[in-house]
């Protein structure tokens, strides 16, 4: 090889050594590494793309359907990419909303068991408890006193003494969710098994996966007394969902537009705008976060705010009027919350399922 030829450690390709660093991969030619070399490559690598976030943020903010468009017109490089920039966000959303999804699972397990609880001494209270032989003698004194006028006989009386006797020492049995709950309290406290108490609780036999799944769920709720975990389950499954909701919005943007461009198109717009709706609930977040009280006004015009940035960015982005952007804007929302409350729904009762 000759000797004005240095091979890159990275590509092992051969190249002038003059050039400082390889034209094949760009890695730095004879770049030994030492502890500063390490760090200075981490850290500029790190506000590389930190410079480029930033520089997006403030339009991605203020400026809808911006960046999509830049994009599309090539300028790929100087913001940060679409897709990174929702992951970095949704990254960071999901990040502040662990904390208040954790508070959220022990306020909801608290609240939880001080519900059974007041429950518990309601019920109580209605039980009749059985008479004292004092009580007793109080409740029948008028009859026997009176007794030549009400002219009752021996047997009258007896049978008087034994209802009173009976009824008084009678309990309610209460029904809770569909089931005995003091036939299952019985059984809980006798520690009967799981499959005891699912046929008291009105388990077939014959029941399907589901029905038994649903069942057993049910016991371990009523048991523990927890829905904490119900809750953190559900959140857990948020960002998977975020997944596929995001192609979903951007099929209703091919379909309302299906004229502006491939799939790909809409995708990119997708991408922006879902980064801005994470970075605003992610604000949202931990403002609660922080104050407690946040009033919720705020959080609502916040919410509806998104709305009129949807509308402003899909006007600029697709060059159509006020007038129909407004249209397709609302056509495009009100599908997506179609779609949006059954899955919603078919996460919560997975949660349930599954926690």
């Amino acid at each position: 090889m000759p000797t004005n030829q240095y091979t890159c450690k990275n590509c092992e390709k051969s190249f002038d050594v003059t050039y400082k660093f390889c034209p094949y991969c760009g890695q730095k030619s004879k770049d030994e590494l030492t502890l500063g070399i390490l760090f200075s490559n981490t850290i500029s690598n790190y506000f590389s793309v930190d410079a480029r976030f930033f520089k997006s943020f403030i339009p991605l903010m203020t400026r809808p359907g911006y960046l999509a468009k830049r994009f599309l017109e090539g300028k790929r490089l100087l913001y940060l990419h679409p897709a990174q920039m929702y992951l970095f966000i949704s990254v960071v959303l999901f990040f502040l909303f662990s904390f208040i999804a954790n508070k959220q699972a022990t306020l909801f397990d608290a609240s939880i068991k001080k519900d059974f609880e007041r429950a518990k001494v309601v019920m109580d209270s209605m039980y009749q408890k059985p008479l004292d032989s004092v009580q007793f003698k109080k409740y029948m004194a008028p009859y026997i006193k009176n007794n030549e006028d009400l002219e009752l006989t021996n047997a009258e009386i007896k049978s008087l003494d034994s209802i009173i006797k009976t009824s008084s020492s009678s309990k309610r049995s209460y029904n809770f969710a569909g089931f005995n709950q003091t036939e299952v309290d019985s059984l809980l406290r006798v520690g009967a098994s799981d499959q005891v108490i699912y046929k008291h609780m009105g388990l077939d036999d014959d029941a399907g996966y589901l029905k038994r799944k649903f069942y057993e769920q049910f016991l371990k709720f009523y048991k523990y007394k927890s829905g904490g975990s119900i809750l953190k389950r559900f959140y857990d499954t948020i960002p998977i969902a975020m997944f596929f909701l995001l192609p979903i919005f951007a099929l209703l943007l091919k379909l309302m537009y299906f004229r502006k461009g491939a799939y790909a198109y809409h995708l990119v717009f997708s991408f922006y705008f879902f980064a801005y709706l994470f970075t605003v609930f992610s604000i949202l977040v931990a403002c609660n976060f922080i104050w407690s009280n946040f009033p919720v006004w705020i959080t609502v015009l916040t919410m509806l705010s998104t709305f009129i940035y949807l509308f402003i960015g899909l006007k600029r982005f697709y060059e159509q009027g006020w007038f129909i952007s407004f249209v397709k804007s609302n056509v495009i929302v009100l599908s997506f919350f179609t779609i949006l409350i059954p899955i919603t729904l078919f996460l919560a009762f997975f949660a349930f399922l599954y926690y």
